[in-house]
């Protein structure tokens, strides 16, 4: 729970500094984007602390692409 802490601290932090500059230059989308992937670092780095398993992007792109690639070296041996 320390470290669910740490992050959130962490997090308000990062707001602190970087959004007053977004705002007074009124860069909206911008704002919305760093929050976005603020967001979503957040919650990673909380599982993370949490020891929630999180699933590898590898492991998904080689579900896709393996049968793919057994055809292909079956047509090529």
């Amino acid at each position: 729970m320390v470290a669910v802490a740490g992050i959130l601290v962490i997090v308000a932090v990062i707001i602190a500094i970087d959004v007053p500059p977004l705002m007074r230059k009124k860069l909206k989308k911008e704002l919305w984007i760093f929050y976005i992937l603020l967001l979503f670092g957040t919650a990673l780095s909380i599982a993370q602390a949490l020891n929630i398993k999180i699933p590898n992007p590898l492991d998904w792109i080689t579900a896709i692409y393996k049968p793919l690639s057994d055809i292909i070296e079956k047509l090529l041996k």
